[in-house]
């Protein structure tokens, strides 16, 4: 049996989560601030005080054992467990100070940070925030298992057991190619768009099945040949009359259509928006810095468009 006179450390746990994660110790060492000697050292160490092989060392590989999978995921669990107790103390001192890791998906991130970070920065000198920018699906991984620690989503999108706060609606709008018959139109109804080749994001992007939602379309009524990795790509096609395709207003907001000659209409109707949230651990202390945040964001969003924003609306 193990000796109870000796424990895992943090730091020792956290070797060995970086060591699952990328199966190598040279990077698993670089991601770790230290060299590859002081990680193997560590491990050896770990499974020392846990008698136990937690990995199989080979040249070319590292294969972590059926019970070094399960140690990484109760050292998670632990770890995260752990830092949620400094987030807890913190909390109760000065809001929104020390380290806070954000994830946020590539449809957000461009378009509301650069118009909320700033004030936040002056607002909270002592927040050192670190981003993230991933899909969904990766950024709600991240968060379960402690390597983030709060996220902004849009919304609908499956998030279990987190706890979530929305802050802000965000319109859906059309983007035409110049001279498109519908272009004259002040607003869009869903059924207008029935006749033309919608442009859409790739399959994992929250937003081409918030689209597809909005226009009540399936995918085989989607355009299947063209597919864009990201927003500002989505109106290059445009604007090359190749279809198109839906934008939320903070990025028209933000200006994505400025150096084209494409048209943005709202799209009317219910169901034609995406909602902007928060989402974070229930475990987590810093709800108090969480609504701050928010505030800041629903803020943005709501100021209007200036003139210079309005260029091709």
């Amino acid at each position: 049996m193990p000796s109870f006179n000796r424990l895992p450390t943090l730091t020792q746990l956290r070797h060995l989560i970086a060591l699952s994660e990328y199966r190598h110790f040279g990077k698993a060492a670089e991601a770790c601030f230290i060299n590859q000697s002081s990680l193997s050292a560590s491990i050896k160490e770990l499974e020392s005080i846990l008698e136990g092989t937690l990995v199989e060392r080979t040249r070319r590989t590292v294969i972590v054992t059926a019970l070094g999978i399960d140690v990484v995921s109760r050292a998670r669990k632990v770890v995260t467990d752990v830092e949620d107790i400094v987030d807890h103390v913190r909390a109760d001192g000065q809001p929104l100070s020390g380290i806070l890791r954000l994830g946020v998906i590539p449809t957000i991130a461009p378009f509301l940070l650069p118009r909320t970070l700033p004030n936040l920065r002056r607002a909270y000198p002592d927040l050192q925030l670190y981003l993230r920018e991933d899909r969904s699906a990766e950024l709600v991984h991240q968060l379960t298992v402690g390597e983030l620690d709060l996220l902004i989503l849009a919304m609908p999108y499956p998030t279990p057991g987190l706890q979530t706060y929305l802050f802000a609606d965000d319109p859906l709008w059309v983007a035409y190619p110049l001279g498109h018959p519908n272009s004259e139109s002040e607003r869009v109804s869903p059924s207008a768009l029935k006749k033309d080749t919608l442009l859409l994001l790739e399959e994992g992007n929250c937003l081409r099945d918030h689209a597809l939602g909005a226009c009540r379309q399936s995918n085989r009524s989607a355009n299947m040949d063209f597919y864009a990795s990201s927003l500002h790509t989505l109106i290059q096609m445009v604007d090359n009359g190749l279809g198109v395709t839906l934008l939320p207003k903070m990025a028209v907001d933000a200006g994505i259509a400025r150096s084209t000659k494409t048209v943005l209409r709202p799209l009317d109707g219910k169901g034609t928006s995406r909602k902007i949230g928060l989402a974070w651990r229930t475990t987590s202390a810093r709800q108090k810095d969480f609504s701050l945040i928010s505030e800041f964001f629903r803020d943005e969003l709501a100021t209007p468009l200036s003139p210079r924003q309005k260029g091709n609306v």
